[in-house]
């Protein structure tokens, strides 16, 4: 038995990120939502599966890992669903399971953001494949690049030079935009803006209300950092990416980093971070040491 635990631990699991903005099924396939969830639930289950999917008049998010095989059923069964026919996953593997449980449900949105007019069905920014961005950073283009993730992913790594906004959560994103001192907001309407996230799916929201605040020229990376990753590598990007789950954070290889979460703070430390004395296994890390 020990021998046959070891075999499997050496076989990498896949883990994909996916999602998609469209109008699920149809009523001949699905009745409802509820009963598409039920479905995937009960395939994921028998697939033996793990991470999370969100559905919702919008569409759909994912994030899954499990043996590749099984990884890849889940999505021929998912691209046979009318409108998730070209579903593209973004791809890492690691060495564990990355994710504790199976989670399906519905939610209102697929990407929580709060405001209304903000469609990705009608209408997204135009994108910019990772190619051409690192083409344009090549060559010194200016452009600024927009991290609309929250802080505590920053902290673990960005793109050379990015804006940061300093939010906690992706909501706080349209106020902190209007936050912004007038000079900084005008120069950043009248500049080439690029929109960045993990895996592409904030900025479906992100770059079509910095057009609704007046900005120009908003484009969204297509396929956020992780695709960026895949295609480019670490070119221009300083540090890791901060991922929901059990590995914290990816190398710009797509390895994990061996990063960790605070036990009390839940902030992501790097490695270096957790030689830090004031890190003490599930009391305390540099940022929230309270002292002796």
């Amino acid at each position: 038995m020990n021998g046959y635990t070891l075999s499997l631990k050496m076989l990498p699991f896949l883990n994909i990120a996916a999602y998609k903005f469209t109008q699920l099924g149809n009523p001949e396939q699905f009745n409802s939502r509820e009963e598409l969830r039920k479905d995937l639930k009960q395939l994921c289950k028998d697939l033996e599966l793990k991470g999370s999917i969100l559905l919702s008049r919008e569409g759909i998010n994912l994030f899954i890992a499990g043996f590749p095989e099984k990884v890849e059923a889940l999505l021929t069964y998912l691209r046979r669903i009318p409108g998730l026919e070209d579903l593209d996953a973004k791809r890492s593997e690691s060495a564990e399971q990355p994710f504790n449980r199976m989670l399906v449900k519905i939610k209102q949105e697929i990407i929580a953001f709060g405001i209304e007019g903000i469609e990705p069905l009608r209408h997204t920014s135009p994108r910019i494949s990772p190619h051409d961005l690192k083409a344009l950073l090549d060559r010194g283009d200016p452009v600024i690049l927009l991290d609309t993730r929250n802080d505590y992913e920053v902290k673990l790594g960005t793109f050379t030079g990015a804006t940061k906004l300093g939010i906690d959560h992706f909501r706080e994103f349209p106020e902190a935009i209007r936050s912004l001192p007038d000079p900084v907001k005008r120069s950043l309407q009248e500049s080439t803006v690029v929109t960045f996230c993990t895996g592409g799916i904030r900025c479906e929201k992100a770059a079509p209300l910095l057009e609704r605040e007046g900005f120009q020229n908003v484009l969204q990376l297509e396929g956020g950092i992780l695709k960026y990753f895949e295609e480019c590598g670490g070119a221009h990007y300083e540090g890791e990416c901060f991922v929901f789950d059990k590995r914290v954070g990816l190398a710009p290889d797509l390895k994990e980093t061996g990063s960790q979460l605070c036990f009390a703070c839940q902030m992501p430390l790097t490695v270096e971070e957790l030689k830090d004395p004031r890190y003490k296994y599930e009391v305390s890390c540099p940022s929230c040491f309270q002292g002796e």
